[in-house]
């Protein structure tokens, strides 16, 4: 299995929620399903490569007003579950064994992955070894393209906000580019950087920093 990854960014308060979800592990393959709980990207954002990625809008709306001009179509019903159902499933199949994590909360899917093997420390360029992942992220997201994609860059709460907000949000942008490159409509991507904000583990341990320097893609289902 090839090695896989992928990460994300921005300038902004954007927030990461899910309401009443269990997880587990949070780099495990192994996805949690919880059908109440609901992921959200919000936040004022700014700079090159970060906020909502649309040419018509700088809002949520715009998005969709830019998805549905695309030509994709929305999902409705039943319909909902049984498409994330599918692209979880290919995710899966693509990232297993690689350290990267297939969360599951609610109808959204997110996955998390360590900056440490995404990049260098204190660095934002991609590490060549880990860009077939991103090949293999950009391939299902095509596929599956009736999804709209927020890219996070988090980290510890090591050096303060004034490093690691700019660099979370260049980390966002490095993997944001990519997946454009790769074919991935810009229209669906949403990209922010968290800084230290919304850590999973404890800052106080080496090993809950690590837990903590990551970047995450969430991946909502797109319902008109």
């Amino acid at each position: 299995m090839r090695a896989k990854l992928i990460v994300a960014s921005v300038s902004i308060a954007a927030m990461l929620g899910a309401a009443a979800c269990t997880t587990t592990d949070p780099y495990s393959s192994t996805p949690t399903r919880n059908n109440t709980g609901t992921g959200a990207i919000a936040g004022a954002l700014g700079g090159a490569l970060l906020g909502y990625l649309t040419n018509t809008s700088s809002g949520e709306q715009g998005r969709k007003n830019a998805l549905i001009g695309a030509g994709i179509g929305a999902l409705a019903g039943a319909g909902v579950g049984q498409y994330m159902d599918r692209q979880q499933r290919a995710l899966e199949a693509e990232l297993s064994g690689t350290g990267v994590g297939v969360a599951r909360q609610g109808d959204n899917l997110v996955l998390r992955m360590p900056s440490d093997v995404t990049f260098a420390t204190n660095q934002s360029s991609l590490d060549s070894r880990f860009l077939p992942v991103l090949d293999d992220v950009a391939r299902v997201l095509q596929e599956y393209d009736r999804s709209m994609v927020d890219v996070i860059g988090h980290t510890d709460a090591s050096g303060g906000d004034a490093i690691n907000q700019p660099l979370s949000e260049r980390r966002a942008s490095s993997v944001a580019s990519y997946l454009i490159d790769r074919g991935v409509i810009r229209e669906r991507l949403y990209v922010a950087g968290m800084s230290a904000r919304n850590p999973i583990a404890s800052n106080d341990t080496p090993q809950g920093k690590a837990q903590n320097r990551r970047v995450e893609i969430l991946i909502r289902p797109f319902t008109g």
